[in-house]
């Protein structure tokens, strides 16, 4: 019997209308446009605004683009997995939350915390369900809405992040395509370089934390390049490494959207040419949890049945790993 392997069969995404430029945030905070781009890469990034709108909003308008174009009924989908470091809510979980507005009522889901890794981490736990037989549709979501914890007084972490969401479904196949090999590394001692001082358990809201504006992203910027540069190229040189690629055999790096010398840095790594990159940092920055769906889904109509793939991505707490899967169609 042929081998079951989880295969992303589709791909949806959403950024919200609205941008933030270098240039405007030039007018709120102590920065410019050359200190910014030569910096991240970044030149502007998309921001979710409305009252009430949250990280579901996003991810539903991805999530049925998905729909839309398989022709599938919601009520085949049988699990949703959510990547979110912004959730709508300490609880329920966003995946709950987007499988009540689209109306998948057979679906089972729950949310995936890992910071900017975590979708990584999400669909490589989501393969298992495919791989195992358990399910065969099952939806990725990753996605964030940083707008809702930056602090637009702090230069060093509102110039960063934006607004945006993606997905993919999951479906078994026995072709020798999907997904092939994953690596996942944590080191929890990196917590105190990037992290959210308060709204958890250890230090909940109180009128003295939200006025010392301690529910926003908190990060020691060079401690945190220096790991993610290194740790972010080693693993996804790991991946290759252990599954007997080199760079001539990679078709496409997607790497997480953070800051364009760490991408630099893992292509360098890994022997590929800037043309084998996906990046568009420059339009929506570090949309978290979002970067890699969503540059799968803006190369979507350039993937042939057969690339291969490397996802690589670094995270708070600290998160990093590697992907490496065999894209399963042809975009019509």
């Amino acid at each position: 019997m042929s081998k079951i392997q989880a295969a992303i069969t589709c791909v949806g995404g959403y950024v919200p209308e609205d941008k933030l430029t270098n240039f405007d945030l030039e007018k709120i905070v102590d920065t410019n446009d050359e200190w910014i781009t030569s910096r991240t890469g970044i030149k502007e990034r998309r921001i979710l605004k409305g009252e009430g709108l949250g990280t579901s909003d996003m991810a539903v308008k991805a999530v049925q683009e998905i729909l839309d174009k398989k022709g599938i009924d919601p009520m085949e989908i049988e699990l949703l997995i959510c990547a979110t470091t912004t959730p709508d809510f300490t609880f329920p979980a966003t995946a709950n939350v987007i499988t009540d507005k689209l109306g998948m009522k057979n679906a089972w889901g729950y949310d995936v915390s890992a910071a900017c890794s975590g979708f990584i981490y999400a669909l490589t736990t989501a393969s298992q369900f495919i791989e195992s037989g358990k399910h065969k549709k099952v939806i990725v979501v990753g996605g964030d809405k940083m707008s809702s914890i930056l602090n637009f007084e702090d230069r060093a972490t509102c110039i960063i992040f934006g607004d945006g969401c993606g997905a993919v479904l999951l479906e078994p196949t026995t072709d020798g395509l999907g997904i092939v090999d994953s690596i996942l590394r944590s080191d929890g001692a990196g917590r105190a370089y990037l992290h959210q001082k308060a709204g958890g358990s250890v230090k909940p809201a109180t009128v003295e934390t939200v006025m010392a504006k301690e529910h926003f992203v908190y990060q020691e910027g060079q401690t945190v390049f220096k790991f993610a540069v290194t740790n972010m190229a080693q693993v996804a040189y790991d991946i290759m490494q252990r599954n007997g690629l080199t760079g001539d055999d990679v078709t496409w790096l997607v790497p997480h959207q953070a800051n364009k010398r760490i991408i630099d840095a893992t292509r360098e790594r890994m022997g590929l040419p800037e043309e084998k990159v996906m990046i568009n940092i420059q339009r929506y920055g570090n949309t978290t949890n979002g970067t890699l769906p969503l540059c799968l889904w803006e190369w979507e109509t350039k993937l042939k049945k057969g690339d291969t793939i490397i996802l690589a991505a670094f995270g708070g707490g600290f998160t990093w790993g590697a992907t490496y899967l065999k894209w399963a169609y042809d975009c019509k």
